[in-house]
């Protein structure tokens, strides 16, 4: 049975507005009467309702995240920066994986409106634009993390992805590779769209005559790498490519897997292979990575920033806040 704030003071011998006060404003009763209600609080196990209190404030101490793969290092990095900036202001950050399931993102969105939350980030997988719409007329505000808002209704923060796979695709060029892969998926990811635009437009523009050719994947993960890897081991030597650009470093890493271990193909000599993000994993990998990095926990901060500040002011514009990539050359390019 629930032990309500009445229990606590009936046992205590005092009244529930003075309980209210040792819970809210202890500067406004006695120690002894603290001292009362402590000892009552902990005989019955009394535990406060925060939720129902902020509720009825009309402020609240959390905020929401939902990220698109809670198994991939980049988002986490993304929730540790958000979360570094909300408990510096004394709020804390819940957070929940979509893994790329639009039911999911929706049944976390949905969640975190039924909790009134201060705001929430989200970096998004399916069209939730209606619902966060929704959101922002019960008075919370949503920030797009990862992805950029190109209609301005609804701040954002993220890397420009059509550079980043302009780089990627770039540096495989100055290295000497001319028969280029990308290996990425699903294409209802708008990072993963935007990183083979950019390597497209950076093959279709080189001096070079070069060709760049798409491996699907179901999925951004390390198992997918690896056979999307072992796809291109089945073929004939004649009609492998010499570099692979992958649509981040999960994939990437699963990759090196599958074309290293069985040591029939040798990265970088007969193969190169970019990712993207620069997770630490990337630098400790058997073949270290060349990667595109993202600053992830930079992003996060920078992200939790905006949304505190619309939360404080709802009338304060949206604001498109796009980062520059930065490639990060390693052994997987042929780079010392």
């Amino acid at each position: 049975m629930s032990i309500s704030i009445r229990d606590v003071a009936t046992l205590a011998g005092v009244s529930v507005g003075t309980v209210s006060n040792v819970l809210n404003r202890p500067d406004a009763v006695s120690a002894a009467s603290i001292q009362r209600v402590n000892h009552a609080i902990e005989e019955l196990g009394y535990v406060r309702n925060d939720a129902a209190r902020q509720l009825r404030a009309g402020v609240s101490t959390t905020v929401g995240f939902v990220a698109l793969d809670g198994r991939n290092p980049f988002f986490a990095d993304v929730v540790g920066g958000a979360e570094n900036e909300a408990t510096a202001r004394g709020l804390a950050l819940l957070h929940g994986n979509s893994d790329e399931d639009a039911a999911r993102e929706t049944l976390y969105i949905d969640l975190f409106e039924q909790q009134m939350v201060r705001g929430l980030l989200i970096a998004p997988f399916g069209d939730v634009t209606a619902r966060l719409t929704r959101l922002r007329s019960r008075g919370i505000p949503s920030v797009l993390i990862d992805r950029f808002s190109g209609d301005a209704r609804f701040s954002s923060v993220s890397v420009d992805s059509v550079a980043g796979g302009r780089l990627a695709a770039e540096h495989l060029l100055a290295t000497g590779r001319r028969h280029l892969a990308f290996v990425g998926g699903s294409f209802d990811i708008r990072q993963v769209t935007d990183r083979l635009a950019g390597a497209r437009s950076a093959v279709e523009n080189s001096v070079h005559r070069a060709s760049l050719e798409v491996v699907p994947t179901h999925a951004l993960t390390v198992d997918e790498g690896v056979a999307a890897g072992r796809r291109l081991l089945a073929r004939d030597r004649s009609d492998r490519p010499d570099a692979v650009f992958a649509a981040n470093d999960l994939l990437a890493l699963g990759l090196l897997q599958g074309l290293v271990v069985d040591g029939r193909m040798l990265v970088p000599d007969e193969i190169a292979v970019v990712g993207f993000d620069d997770i630490p994993f990337a630098a400790a990998a058997a073949v270290p990575l060349t990667s595109v990095r993202q600053p992830s926990a930079l992003i996060g901060g920078t992200a939790m920033r905006i949304l505190l500040d619309e939360a404080d002011d709802p009338d304060r514009p949206t604001r498109q806040t796009v980062f520059a990539p930065e490639l990060v050359a390693r052994a997987s390019t042929g780079v010392p």
